[in-house]
């Protein structure tokens, strides 16, 4: 399997991410574990989480995802040598839990740390960004970590280009480490958020791209039609106002070329991106058949006319 480097860094990741938000919430730890053991089976190396996952789910208070995956390698000798673990620090936690300051920082890298159980993080991400703490005082953070071993590199998630830009200037000027790759929210469906500016600024500044909801929640699978299928996962109900001429005709697009390519519309979706520079998709799965689906489609390659196709049946009207 081809990989593909990230950014400028020494990472080489296979091109798709397994999404770790459904660890804690949707996959219990038995169904997690089976499906890290099969994401790594199949030749792919990147999981994504966050300190904050699944903090949403009644009961939970965040870092569950974390300790699975921790629990997982604890459970698996040789397993972290073949893993890149991606998680994120920022989101609120708790009261006055959250943010991007740099004792927060190195406080959360220590729990997250021990949550994983590991000694150092491959890929720290600002979750989202924090304009109430100067991008110096971050970037600091960060440049202690990686000089302690405990984080090689570090990612940015949910930034607008113009703080991304100035991150990476910060960077370079003083030498920081820098945001290496940038995590969009990015689909068939969702692409003007990113390719409007952020798109191009990737491109110049080489920072590698892992976008989420890769498969739009589940909407660019075609499992959700009507408004009568919206009932189907916790997630349908976010499906009603895709269901728009524009949706749909994206639906049909994804539909005929995956019967060209002997495919399925999810499969379709993330060859898509990886077709538009996306370094990897990260996409989840809570089925050992939805996460085969999605490792296939990882390795489809589209002809340019489809893509064209694609592009076309999805633009802004």
């Amino acid at each position: 399997m081809i990989k593909r480097k990230l950014g400028k860094s020494g990472l080489d990741v296979a091109p798709l991410a397994f999404g770790g938000n459904v660890f804690g919430w949707t996959a219990d730890e038995a169904t997690s574990f089976k499906l890290l053991d099969a994401f790594v089976g199949a030749g792919f190396n990147l999981v994504d989480t966050a300190d904050a996952y699944s903090r949403w789910v009644p009961g939970n208070k965040g870092g569950e995802s974390e300790t699975i995956i921790g629990n997982w390698l604890r459970q698996r000798p040789g397993a972290r040598a073949k893993v890149l673990i991606a998680t994120k620090v920022g989101s609120e936690m708790g009261p006055g839990q959250g943010g991007l300051s740099k004792a927060y920082i190195l406080a959360s890298a220590e729990r997250s740390l021990q949550r994983l159980n590991t000694d150092y993080i491959d890929l720290y991400q600002s979750h989202r960004d924090d304009d109430n703490t100067p991008i110096d005082e971050t970037l600091e953070a960060y440049a202690q970590l990686v000089r302690q071993g405990k984080v090689r590199v570090i990612g940015a998630s949910n930034f607008t280009p113009a703080r991304l830009a100035a991150s990476l200037k910060s960077s370079a000027a003083h030498g920081f480490p820098r945001y290496e790759s940038l995590q969009p929210e990015y689909n068939l469906y969702s692409r003007a958020g990113f390719e409007k500016e952020l798109a191009e600024l990737c491109r110049k500044e080489q920072v590698g791209v892992i976008p989420y909801y890769s498969l739009a929640s589940g909407f660019l699978t075609g499992k959700y039609r009507s408004e009568a299928d919206s009932g189907k996962s916790p997630r349908g109900a976010r499906m009603k106002e895709r269901l728009n001429p524009r949706g749909l005709r994206i639906l049909a697009a994804l539909d005929k070329v995956a019967v060209e390519t002997h495919s399925t519309p999810a499969q379709v979706a993330l060859a898509w991106l990886l077709a538009h520079a996306v370094t990897a998709p990260i996409a989840s799965a809570t089925s050992l058949e939805q996460l085969s689906e999605l490792t296939r489609g990882a390795t489809l390659e589209l002809a340019p006319d489809a893509v064209q196709a694609l592009d076309g049946a999805s633009a802004a009207a």
